[in-house]
Parts: C-alpha cells; structure tokens; sequence
C-alpha cells in the first residue's frame, strides 16, 4: 500500500518499499506489480510465509489506492479474494472486509505519513486484493467463521515465526468467540477429522464445532478468560491419553504417548496382571487399545476421565465439561463429564 500511494501522490514507485512492522522492525519488498493510471495506483509484492504452514505462501498480495470524498479518512474495500465479515464476534464488524485491526491500523498511519509528506488530505480509499483467495479460503476457517468470498489480512507482528501456527490458535479463539457471539452457549473441541465426525453425527451446529488439532491447551486458555457454559472435548485415542497424562500440546512432535504410564494407570484401576504387561509392552497407542478390548477393560473411559480431570483443573468449575475418546473409525471408546443431552 506504500508503494501505491506514494506512486499516486508522488509520481514514482519505490522499488523495494520499505515499511514499517507494529514491533518497529523494519521490512524491505521487491514489487512484483505497479500500475498508475486515471487517478489510482496499484502495487503488488509476493508473500513469502517462509517455513510457516500457510496458504497463502507465494500469492500476489495487491493493494490499489484512490482518492476518497473530503472527510472520509482511510476507507477499506475488499478486492478479489479478500473476504466479507457476515458474522459478529470477530474483530471487525458486519460487512466490513476481513482485515484486522493492526493491518488497518499499519495502513492509516502510513496515509497519515505520506500525507503529511505531500500535503495531501488523509482521504484515501484502499483495496486489497488477493487474486486467487476465494479459492484458498475454502481451507481455511473462514467459512465456518462467517467470513465469505475469500481470506483475510491478519498480523499482529507482521514477523513470520517458523512452525509457531500461530494462525491456527489465532482461529481456535476467534471460532470460539463467533459462537460466543451468535448466541451458542457450547462449544464442540475435536483434535482431528475422526473426532469431528463423530461431534457431528451427535448433532452439534457448524458453528459450535472447533477443530483444535493439538493445541487442546490454546483453547482451555481461551475459554478460561472468556468461559462458555459447556465444553464438548472430543478425540482419538492418543491424542487424548496425551492429555490425560497432563500434555496440553498434542502434536505427536512434541510428545509421544507414555505407554509404561498408561499400564501402570491400568494397573491402579484394577487391571490384571497380564493386561498390564502386554500394555507397557504395546508398540502403539493404537495397539495398546486393542489389547485392552479383547479383555474388556474399559480403557477409553480411564483415558477420558483422566483427560477430564486435566480439562476440569483449567477451567471455571461452572462449565459443564464432556470428553469423548474414539477410535479411528470415530466410534465413541470413552467417555467422562456430563452426559450429552
């Protein structure tokens, strides 16, 4: 967008642009498209998300500025690919195009600079476009966030961390807050595509449904500032003794499961001696449920009680609190809390 003003208010094109980022780094971008023409100015850069997992890695990301009406300050559009907000709870409203509030507010301290600069009024209309998005958003949340036609502008440091997945915690809490905001009293938290499934074959609304991955401790910290009254936490069976042995990341990177413990775990519910070798001594989480059903021992609701337990410790002890375990065919194999109606 400063390349684009700066062109229209001032004649040229810096080629690199140099910006500003909100931590008061400085960034430098090759442009890899500019246009000037009937009163408007057009520049583009190529977004490089480095070794973070993001979609838009490599689009053309364009901004095209034009004067606005006297008064009207800066006036954000969405151009092709750039997302409508339809749904309340996010942090624009209704209507608005989906860029957050620190891309905006990056941008009008830019007109403010540049006006200054070149005595120009502060009236300026700016669109973003992302060409292709509309397509990309469909992996995305926005969809189920309410966020139509294409991505959003996000950033809150405008520094890319490798692997943080930042972004996906930043789209667990805003899920969280859009069914906060239209009017749902509960949430359904499921760490994959299985558990999802499952959450939906019970009935919960697309907007109650909250796939968190493994970032299970992202969202317990989420509702524990903003609570809802009832949390539905559903999960495969790893993924799931991880947290029930006190794991709030569940990403198989960062933790394997504990097998030993979990055998000593059956062992104090009353396992036998045998079942509680052959657990310790399973090569998988996997494999250790299955020894544990040829002998029937409920090993999917020890999991999902224990799991409970961990959940229940971070949360206001109002929140009524179900864990679901399943398999992978996303069959229910344990269950703790309160009863689902």
């Amino acid at each position: 967008m400063r390349a684009a003003l700066e062109a229209l208010w001032g004649g040229t094109f810096p080629d690199p642009v140099t910006i500003r980022l909100p931590r008061g780094h400085l960034a430098t971008f090759p442009l890899a498209e500019r246009m000037r023409e009937d009163g408007r100015a057009r520049a583009g850069v190529i977004k490089d998300a480095g070794d973070d997992p993001d979609v838009t890695h490599g689009c053309l990301v364009r901004a095209t500025v034009t004067p606005a009406p006297p008064g009207a300050g800066v006036v954000f559009r969405a151009g092709e690919g750039v997302g409508t907000v339809t749904r309340p709870g996010l942090p624009v409203p209704p209507g608005e195009p989906a860029i957050n509030p620190v891309p905006r507010r990056m941008m009008r301290e830019v007109v403010a600079e540049l006006a200054a600069r070149f005595g120009r009024p502060a009236d300026v209309t700016v669109e973003i476009a992302v060409p292709g998005g509309e397509g990309l958003a469909r992996r995305t949340w926005n969809p189920r966030l309410g966020i139509v036609g294409g991505l959003s502008i996000l950033g809150t440091t405008g520094l890319v961390i490798p692997y943080s997945c930042s972004a996906w915690i930043h789209s667990i809490r805003q899920a969280v807050d859009v069914a906060r905001a239209g009017g749902h009293t509960r949430i359904a938290a499921a760490t994959g595509s299985t558990s999802e499934r499952l959450l939906r074959r019970l009935g919960f609304a697309e907007m109650e449904i909250v796939e968190v991955g493994g970032f299970v401790g992202a969202l317990l910290k989420h509702l524990a500032r903003h609570p809802l009254p009832r949390l539905v936490l559903a999960g495969g069976f790893a993924k799931m003794t991880k947290l029930a042995q006190g794991r709030l990341d569940l990403h198989s990177r960062r933790h394997g499961v504990d097998l030993a413990a979990l055998a000593v775990r059956a062992r104090a519910a009353g396992a036998e001696a045998g079942l509680v070798a052959a657990l310790a001594a399973a090569p998988t989480a996997k494999a250790a449920l299955d020894i544990a059903r040829r002998h029937g021992f409920p090993l999917g609701d020890l999991v999902a009680a224990d799991a409970h337990a961990v959940v229940r410790r971070r949360l206001d002890p109002r929140v009524r609190v179900t864990v679901l375990v399943c398999d992978r065919e996303g069959e229910a194999v344990g269950r703790a809390g309160e009863v689902l109606p």
